[in-house]
């Protein structure tokens, strides 16, 4: 699929409004705040992709870390984020970025996290594969990479997914879509595409970029979150990478 209907859609000003609202009502996450607080220490360089309007970002500068970088494709999201954090009196470094292609040198940041699905929301396999070599790339040996995605296996529209892999059996798929997982829904925003991939699907990707798995852990099995949480987004996966 081509990537720039993908990145407009992230460019709207209802999807970014749509962020913002969760960087200023939500927060942090308590599996976020829980999982990531033990990962990394206040002082680490972090390197956070995929930040949108600043949700996470600013739920970790509310928490005493002070050397986080977040970086988003979507200019209007960063340009949001900075509106936000001035607001706020934060000073959280922001700067556009793309994670298939960091702009940083090898080995410069202590960590890293890709929170709400992001990684899953880049369009091609390859391209996907690309970014996770590239987040390898630019942390040090030893450093922590989390991040999440849905979970096919325990995905709560199996359904869909039984009726969706009776359709690629018999050739019926969509053409849009380049591999079993793929998601495209047509929003009053534009195109929104989401890989929803496997348990066996992600440790193969995970492997072949290098990192090491830690563990990994569904969020309903870390605690308990806000029902307004639960309404923002579905049950994810964690995943824990060391490099």
């Amino acid at each position: 699929m081509n990537t720039e209907p993908v990145k407009n859609y992230f460019e709207t000003a209802g999807v970014v409004a749509h962020y913002a609202e969760a960087a200023s009502r939500l927060g942090l996450w308590r599996s976020e705040e829980k999982l990531f607080t033990r990962l990394f220490g206040k002082e680490a360089s972090l390197l956070e992709l995929g930040c949108g309007v600043g949700r996470i970002a600013i739920g970790l500068h509310e928490l005493g870390y002070c050397n986080l970088l977040a970086t988003d494709y979507s200019r209007p999201m960063i340009e949001r984020l900075r509106a936000l954090a001035k607001l706020l009196e934060y000073s959280i470094p922001s700067q556009v970025a793309d994670a298939t292609h960091l702009a940083f040198e090898d080995e410069v940041f202590d960590g890293a996290l890709f929170g709400f699905n992001g990684l899953m929301q880049i369009p091609e396999s390859a391209k996907r594969a690309q970014a996770l070599r590239e987040v390898h790339r630019v942390l040090r040996p030893g450093a922590w990479f989390a991040l999440t995605t849905h979970d096919r296996d325990f995905s709560p529209y199996k359904d869909f997914w039984r009726a969706e892999a009776q359709r690629w059996a018999e050739g019926r798929q969509s053409p849009d879509l380049e591999v079993f997982g793929d998601r495209i829904e047509e929003t009053g925003d534009g195109l929104h595409f989401m890989h929803v991939p496997s348990f066996g699907e992600m440790e193969a990707l995970i492997e072949q970029s290098g990192f090491r798995l830690e563990a990994s852990v569904m969020r309903s099995e870390l605690g308990a979150e806000p029902p307004e949480v639960e309404a923002f987004s579905d049950d994810c996966r964690f995943w824990v990478l060391q490099k």
